[in-house]
C-alpha cells in the first residue's frame, strides 16, 4: 500500500478546508493500490483498478466527512468495548472484530440505499451499526440478551434484521454467497431496483461457493455486488501463500464480470468504487466484484494474539490505521480540530458505554424459548428435546 504523505492528505481535503460544515469538493488524486492496467475480455467486460483516494469524481462536504469520521469512530470504540467485554466473559462463542476496516465499512454502506440488501460473514458488528441498527441492539446481541437484534440467539456471528435488510451474518466461510445470489434472483424475478451486497473475507475467494455464485450471477445477470474484504490474511496465512492469483479482483474476469480493487483505508475511495458497482447492478442488473484492501489491526478473532506478525508488520499496521489517517486529514484541512475531535470521541464513547450498560441490564432468553426460531413457521413433529430430557416420554 502506498504511503499517504502530508502533500497527499492536503490534496484529499483541500476542497473542504476552511469552509466549515458547508464545505464541498474534497477531491484528491490517486494515492494507493496500483495493480496494473485494466484488462478487457473477449466480450468487452473489463477489470480495472478503482480510483484510489477520491479520484474519479467523488465529492464530500465537510459535514459529510465529519459524519463519516463519526461512524468510523463509533465502530472503533464499539469494537474495543466488545473486546473488553469478551475478556470479562460477557460475550461468549467466537467474536471477530472490524478493527481496521472502518473506512471500508462506512464507504460501502454509504453507497447503498436503505432498501438494498446486505449479506455479511462473521465479522459483522460494524456493518450492523453502519446499516442503521442501534448500538444498544448490537451490543445486547453480543451479550446474548433478549433485547438484541436477533433476540439474543444469534450472538456475534449471526445478526439478522429485516427492517434494515441486513440478512444475516454467517459463521460458515462462504455460506452467505449462495444466499445472496438467491436474493439477487428474487429481486430479478420481482423486477425491483434493489441491489444485493455480499461481503466476504479474502479466504472465501478460494472456496467452491465463491466460483459457483459468481458464475450463476453472471449467467443470469443478477444485481449482486460481491465484495472481498482483503485484509491480507486468511486467519494467519498470507494471501500470497494461499492464492495463485493474489490480486483477487482479477478473478471476476473468469466470469466476464466487471471488477475492481480499491484502497480500503480511504472512505471516499471505497464509497466511489462501491457507487460505480451499485449503479451498474441497479441500472443494468449486472453483478460486480469489488476488492478492498483493509488490513485488520488485530488477530483473526478476539482470542488470536497474531504472533505470526513481525514487529515491522505491526508498525506498518499503525501507519495504515484509517481512523488516525482521516483524523489527521480533517485537522490539516481545518474541518475538525483536536478539541472538536476529543469532544466527538467523548460523545461516541458515552454512546458505546450506554450500549454496554443496556446490554448488561437486559434479560437472558428463557430456556423455554430455545426452539422458537428453529423454523420460520410451525413444523409438525418438530423435535424440542433438551439434552437432559429422555428420548421417549412415558
Amino acid at each position: 500500500m502506498a504511503e499517504t504523505t502530508k502533500a497527499t492528505r492536503s490534496r484529499r481535503t483541500r476542497g473542504a478546508a476552511g469552509q466549515g460544515k458547508g464545505a464541498s469538493g474534497a477531491v484528491s488524486e490517486a494515492t494507493a493500490q496500483d495493480a496494473g492496467a485494466g484488462a478487457a475480455d473477449a466480450e468487452g467486460a473489463t477489470s480495472a483498478v478503482a480510483p484510489a483516494g477520491t479520484a474519479g469524481g467523488a465529492h464530500a462536504d465537510a459535514e459529510t466527512l465529519v459524519a463519516y469520521y463519526r461512524q468510523m469512530l463509533l465502530i472503533r470504540r464499539f469494537e474495543e468495548r466488545a473486546a473488553r467485554a469478551y475478556t470479562q466473559a460477557k460475550i461468549g462463542g467466537y467474536c471477530h472484530l472490524n478493527l481496521g476496516e472502518e473506512a471500508t465499512i462506512v464507504g460501502l454502506m454509504a453507497a447503498l440505499r436503505p432498501t438494498d440488501y446486505l449479506f455479511t460473514n462473521y465479522r459483522e458488528h460494524g456493518y450492523a451499526l453502519a446499516k442503521g441498527i442501534d448500538a444498544r441492539s448490537v451490543m445486547a446481541e453480543l451479550y446474548g440478551r433478549t433485547t438484541g437484534v436477533s433476540k439474543g440467539w444469534g450472538g456475534s456471528m449471526h445478526m439478522f434484521d429485516v427492517k434494515t435488510r441486513l440478512l444475516g451474518g454467517y459463521g460458515i466461510v462462504g455460506g452467505q454467497l449462495p444466499l445472496a445470489t438467491g436474493a439477487g434472483l428474487a429481486v430479478s424475478y420481482k423486477g425491483g431496483d434493489e441491489v444485493v451486497m455480499c461481503h466476504m473475507g479474502d479466504g472465501t475467494a478460494a472456496i467452491g461457493a465463491f466460483h459457483e455464485s459468481l458464475n450463476i450471477a453472471a449467467l443470469w445477470n443478477l444485481p449482486v455486488i460481491f465484495v472481498v474484504i482483503n485484509n491480507g490474511l486468511g486467519m494467519g496465512t498470507t494471501v500470497e501463500k494461499s492464492a495463485a492469483e493474489p490480486e483477487l479482483w482479477r478473478r471476476g474476469a473468469a466470469y466476464r464480470m466487471e471488477s475492481a480493487r480499491v484502497d480500503g483505508t480511504d472512505v471516499l475511495a471505497v464509497r466511489e468504487a462501491a457507487r460505480i458497482a451499485v449503479e451498474r447492478a441497479r441500472a443494468e442488473s449486472k453483478p460486480y466484484l469489488l476488492e478492498t484492501t483493509s488490513p485488520r489491526l488485530r488477530g483473526h478473532s478476539v482470542v488470536d494474539p497474531a504472533r505470526y506478525r513481525s514487529s515491522e508488520e505491526k508498525e506498518a499496521l499503525k501507519a495504515a490505521d484509517p481512523l488516525a489517517r482521516m483524523a489527521l486529514e480533517l485537522e490539516e484541512a481545518g474541518i475538525l480540530d483536536a478539541e472538536a475531535r476529543d469532544k466527538l470521541d467523548a460523545e461516541v464513547t458515552a454512546e458505546v458505554e450506554d450500549a454496554a450498560a443496556f446490554a448488561d441490564d437486559s434479560p437472558h432468553p428463557d430456556v423455554s424459548t430455545l426452539f422458537d426460531y428453529t423454523y420460520a413457521t410451525p413444523v409438525p413433529g418438530e423435535l424440542r428435546r433438551l439434552p437432559a430430557d429422555p428420548v421417549f416420554r412415558s
